[in-house]
């Protein structure tokens, strides 16, 4: 399998990457990172406008020509038009998997690999629960060997804190950082627990100020963005994980893990983030966090191997 090309189409967006690679590794093949940046007007446009999508690329981009690949995969709405010339021009020799719904005609894809809340249904569509993602035991094990020592000031149980940004069905604000923090610093003086927080790249930094002041005065370490990201550190080192309702990816990868996952942010509102919520709870993998400490089990969220065992045996690649 590894003298098998596999394209990974990528925009830059760490959240698509992830997914990309994650299940393009998970495949066994030999993985090349295709930078794609479209021009104006493609990329406003929705994939069905792009004339030419291999003449749409713009500066910054990889080239994409011949010899093409055995597999293509892409998520997100700029890489759908290119992926799809892709295998036109390959004489549909190149196996094209996409992750997400496309919004397009799922005929262009050999498979979909879609999460339940996309409400993407076919003969050639594979859903899950959460996003496939890049998280290995592996690398949870490297992670937890580097950032130990960092954390072994911190008393047990800690709680690893991952905060994502606002999107359009869910905001991260400072509204939503008191609420987080006063929830924290109860488990903190009732447990006696040592907390770490994560910001991504999409947090605000009013949120972030707020955390810092309010978390100075227990058992705590706030990453201020320097220096290796510690987010796998976390996820292997902490006892329990809080999630923000923004983001299916961080949500999916905690539930890997295995550990007790708590969710924060929740409205009770309809769209896709709440009903994926609400069927990560039915299913026994989250809780909604209101500052105290519960032990639960589940099987490890894995979408990410099943998915590719799955491909494997549809791609004949076993």
């Amino acid at each position: 399998m590894e003298n098998k090309t596999c394209w990974v189409l990528s925009n830059g967006i760490i959240g698509m990457d992830n997914q990309s690679f994650g299940l393009a590794h998970a495949l066994g093949l030999k993985v090349i990172k295709k930078t794609v940046m479209p021009t104006a007007p493609w990329k406003y446009l929705p994939p069905q406008l792009w004339i030419k999508p291999l003449q749409s690329l713009g500066a910054g981009s990889d080239p994409v020509a011949p010899p093409w690949p055995d597999v293509v995969v892409g998520t997100g709405r700029l890489t759908v038009a290119l992926s799809i010339a892709i295998k036109r021009a390959s004489g549909g020799r190149t196996f094209n998997i996409r992750i997400q719904n496309p919004q397009v005609a799922l005929r262009h894809f050999d498979w979909v690999v879609a999460p339940l809340h996309d409400r993407c249904s076919g003969a050639n569509v594979i859903e899950t629960l959460g996003a496939v993602n890049s998280v290995t035991a592996e690398r949870l094990h490297r992670a937890a060997e580097q950032f130990a020592p960092r954390l072994d000031c911190l008393p047990r149980p800690l709680v690893g804190v991952l905060v994502g940004g606002t999107n359009r069905s869910v905001r991260i604000d400072t509204t939503l950082a008191h609420t987080l923090a006063d929830k924290l610093i109860h488990a903190a003086t009732t447990r006696g627990a040592g907390i770490v927080v994560t910001p991504s790249r999409r947090t605000a930094p009013e949120v972030v100020a707020v955390l810092q002041q309010r978390l100075s005065d227990v058992a705590s370490v706030i990453w201020d963005g320097t220096g290796d990201n510690p987010y796998l550190g976390y996820l292997a080192l902490a006892d329990y994980l809080v999630v923000t309702a923004d983001s299916v990816n961080m949500a999916s990868e905690a539930c890997f893990t295995g550990k007790p996952v708590f969710i924060e942010g929740l409205t009770g509102a309809d769209n896709k983030f709440e009903q994926f919520h609400r069927e990560l709870q039915a299913r026994g993998y989250t809780r909604p966090f209101t500052g105290e400490l519960a032990d639960w089990h589940y099987p490890p969220l894995d979408e990410t191997s099943r998915v590719a065992n799955l491909l494997k045996q549809r791609m004949g690649l076993n």
